[in-house]
């Protein structure tokens, strides 16, 4: 639609219009049915609660105590079934304990003549054995390094014992401690295996599991007392006699031994209590009873001592038996315990399962919802950032870059169509869009009026500026006085430097400057043509400038940048310093530098300035507060000009590069031009070798002095015939176009009034009608004045002065005029305030005081 001028509908369609009232209506019934038609909240109850609560009560409560269980289970079951490598290490360890003692007993009995050979070699096959079920055991304990504490620390009580068994192993041969010194430390390692055998617990929730780690223990009991047993009594029998407290040990083993059964017949299933009765009633088994009920004490009789070959047989056998029921009992515990293990896996992968199924919906539904919302978010947050990136900035630029009549501004539709809070924000964004454009196409349409009465104020104030210049052109040729012509010089400054406020008010208000050139200018004579633009001309040294042309239609905007440019560098420095102009040729381009030795600028205003300068920024109220800085932009922008601020030793320095399309080719030689153009006859159109003239000091060369010597900026003075010497000129008369020869158009190039009138060729001067004397003398006689008459016939021919008019020799006007800014331009050099006069005066060409 467009963003003009609307009529009464604000430019919006009548279906558009119904559309959007009927999207804002809050009352219209929606469907519960279809997404995006629900409320934002219930959207956000939806996405936030289900999920919340599907996490909260079955994950929180279920997942974590199943998962619980599950470890708990799963870790008794290893420390249950790792039972078979601590009873293998018991059982070989009773066996390496009792055949130790036996060993003892012969060696004590043998004294000094015992064979000690003989125990190694029979008990190195034990110990190897017994080394090899640890090894097993530290291999099926790996897994468990990250149990409960209270195993751990069982385990590490094991590994002590067993240590101090293989150091204790070295004292067996020699003999050289006691028996129970020795066994005491086999004792100490098969107790923290049994111990280490019940430290598995299933909980208090799991009772069966405990009567099951309860039972093997009792029976792993049993079987170490019958095994202790049986060392007690292989030791004696190996010694011959029974020790002072053998019964009294036997005795309390025995009772121990029927302490631990009784505990494995109540805790024990009717199955195994059977099983163990079987093994109970086995003839080997039986047979080592008979032999140990001989070791009884009965009434007033000693006991009998054992053979030793047939009891350690029969008690091997026996504790063969014990052992196979041992493991039957075990590995029902260890069967027991994995069952009940794999039950609670199940059942937690089942719980977990179910949870995770009801957290897939709850996130299917979240998933839905949300990319409901999400996609009329993404939808909307495209077209915002399309807008307020892309579309609004470009109608933005369109319409302040405008200068016809004002272009019509689409907006597009919204882009969400939902009936929810997001369709009705997109609706509202793009009407809020429209009104920024509507805002934008007034701001332009205003903006092109206030334009538009710049122009018109500046091309109104330049008629009249032009005006006043021919008006002091008409005063300063008829004025003789040389207060007064200073006076009138101010006057024709001041009216140059506000025709160039005009020039920056057009710039201002986007339009071109009216003042153009069709030929190239040198860049020498350009600087000179800035210097002249500004108040403070005298204090500018031009130095070395190269030859170079910069093309015709960018003359006028190049000299204006250069005088806001010097303008700025002489009003910010002290007066009594100056400003150096040099310019250079860098490959294909050219380099003007301007510096000065002012105030300068702290990093953070110079680095805004060549912002502002790389960037021209739109103008508003701090456009007319820096204005040169705007104007210097906008220009640097139209010609492609880079221009820069950088800090230099006292001051700043801005330097200007044109590129290369600015600059042109060297003109051809012209013809003979008159003083009033910059480019005297002398230079012929370009600098002389010595460089430009600086001003405020006299010419480093002799002969005619150019016109680069600018004593006002706003003068434009006829040429005299008779002396070479620059008169105050202007920019145009500086950057003039090569005139025609003399004999075609009498002189200058162009003036206001046409070309001014040149000398009758032929035509010699008439003497004076009256002879020139110098008073009488004594006798009354006049008296001749040498050489006057031969003056007066020398002297050149002057234009004929109309009848009516009595206007002053232009060409005494300049030559004093030329005298007197000399004498200005030497003082300031010589920095003295006394002008030396002579004793008679001053005499103009005229012969006027």
């Amino acid at each position: 639609m467009g963003a003009g001028p609307e009529p009464s509908d604000d430019g919006v369609s009548q279906h558009r219009r119904r559309r959007f009232d009927v999207r804002v209506v809050p009352h219209r019934r929606r469907s519960p049915f279809r997404l995006r038609d629900w409320r934002m909240r219930t959207k956000l109850v939806t996405v936030l609660v289900i999920p919340s609560v599907a996490f909260l009560v079955l994950a929180g409560v279920q997942t974590h105590t199943l998962v619980g269980r599950t470890t708990a289970l799963g870790d008794f079951a290893q420390q249950v079934g790792i039972g078979r490598e601590i009873v293998t290490l018991v059982h070989q360890l009773q066996q390496e304990r009792d055949r130790a003692a036996g060993e003892l007993g012969e060696l004590r009995r043998g004294g000094a003549g015992a064979d000690r050979d003989a125990a190694i070699v029979v008990l190195r096959p034990l110990q190897t054995a017994t080394d090899q079920a640890l090894r097993d055991l530290r291999r099926a304990a790996g897994p468990l390094a990250d149990a409960d504490a209270s195993w751990r620390v069982a385990y590490s009580e094991v590994l002590e014992a067993y240590d101090q068994v293989v150091y204790i192993r070295a004292a067996i041969p020699p003999a050289v401690l006691g028996s129970d010194t020795i066994l005491s430390n086999y004792h100490r390692a098969v107790d923290a295996l049994l111990r280490l055998l019940a430290e598995p617990s299933p909980g208090e929730d799991r009772p069966a599991l405990s009567d099951a780690v309860l039972r093997y223990v009792q029976l792993a009991r049993v079987k170490e007392l019958s095994s202790r047993v049986r060392a007690q009594l292989y030791e004696a029998a190996r010694a011959g006699r029974y020790g002072v407290e053998d019964q009294v040990v036997l005795t309390d083993l025995r009772a121990q031994q029927l302490t631990a059964l009784g505990a494995f017949r109540v805790a024990a299933t009717a199955e195994q209590v059977r099983r163990f009765d079987e093994t109970a009633t086995d003839p080997g088994f039986l047979t080592a009873t008979r032999l140990e009920e001989q070791s009884l004490v009965t009434g007033a009789a000693a006991p009998s001592v054992l053979p030793a070959p047939q009891w350690w047989a029969a008690g091997e056998q026996r504790q063969e038996l014990l052992r196979r029921i041992e493991a039957s009992v075990l590995d029902d515990a260890v069967r027991h315990a994995d069952e009940v293990s794999a039950t609670q896996l199940r059942t937690t992968l089942l719980v977990v399962g179910s949870i995770l199924a009801v957290l897939l919906v709850a996130l299917l539904i979240s998933v839905l919802v949300g990319r409901s919302m999400a996609r009329s978010m993404r939808l909307l947050r495209g077209q915002a950032l399309r807008i307020a990136q892309l579309e609004l900035p470009d109608a933005l630029d369109r319409l302040r870059t405008v200068t016809g009549g004002v272009p019509e501004i689409e907006v597009p539709p919204a882009v969400v169509r939902s009936l929810d809070e997001i369709g009705e924000l997109a609706e509202a964004f793009v009407a809020v869009h429209r009104s920024a454009v509507n805002v934008a196409v007034e701001q332009a349409t205003t903006r092109r009026n206030v334009n538009a009465m710049f122009v018109n104020l500046a091309r109104r104030s330049q008629v009249l500026v032009e005006r006043q210049l021919e008006l002091l052109d008409e005063l300063e040729r008829e004025e003789s006085d040389p207060d007064q012509l200073e006076n009138l010089f101010k006057l024709d400054h001041l009216a140059a430097r506000m025709r160039r406020n005009d020039d920056s008010l057009l710039v201002l208000a986007g339009t071109e400057a009216t003042r153009r050139w069709n030929r190239p200018a040198a860049l020498g004579a350009m600087l000179l043509a800035a210097s002249a633009e500004i108040e403070q001309y005298q204090r500018v040294r031009h130095g070395a400038v190269a030859d170079l042309h910069v093309v015709g239609h960018a003359v006028g905007e190049l000299v204006h940048i250069l005088a806001e440019l010097l303008e700025n560098a002489t009003s910010f420095s002290r007066p009594d310093t100056v400003v150096a102009v040099t310019a250079r040729a860098e490959g294909a381009s050219a380099v003007i530098e301007i510096t000065d030795r002012g105030l300068g600028m702290s990093p953070a205003a110079l680095a805004e300035a060549n912002a502002v300068l790389a960037t021209p920024p739109a103008a508003d109220v701090a456009t007319v507060e820096r204005m040169g800085l705007f104007v210097v932009s906008h220009l640097a922008a139209r010609l492609r000009v880079e221009v820069r601020l950088a800090g230099g030793e006292e001051g700043l320095v801005a330097r200007v590069r044109l590129p290369g399309g600015l600059l042109a080719p060297a003109p051809e030689r012209e013809a003979p031009v008159t003083a009033r153009m910059l480019a005297a006859t002398a230079w012929d159109g370009a600098p002389p070798p010595g460089g430009l003239p600086v001003a405020g000091r006299p010419p480093a060369w002799g002969g005619v002095r150019p016109a680069g010597e600018l004593p006002a900026a706003g003068r434009r003075a006829e040429a005299p015939p008779r002396q070479a010497r620059s008169v105050p000129v202007r920019a145009e008369d500086v950057l003039a176009p090569a005139a025609r020869s003399s004999a075609s158009t009498g002189g200058g190039w162009w003036s206001r009034q046409g070309p001014s009138p040149g000398p009758v060729p032929g035509a010699s001067p008439t003497p004076p009608a009256v002879p020139v004397t110098g008073g009488t003398n004594d006798r009354g006689l006049p008296v001749r004045v040498p050489m006057a008459q031969l003056s007066a016939v020398a002297r050149p021919a002057r234009p004929e002065q109309p009848a009516v008019r009595h206007d002053p020799d232009p060409e005494a006007v300049g030559g004093m005029l030329s005298r007197f800014y000399s004498g200005v331009r030497r003082a300031e050099a010589e920095d003295t305030t006394e002008i030396s006069m002579p004793p008679g005066g001053v005499r103009t060409e005229g012969g006027q005081r």
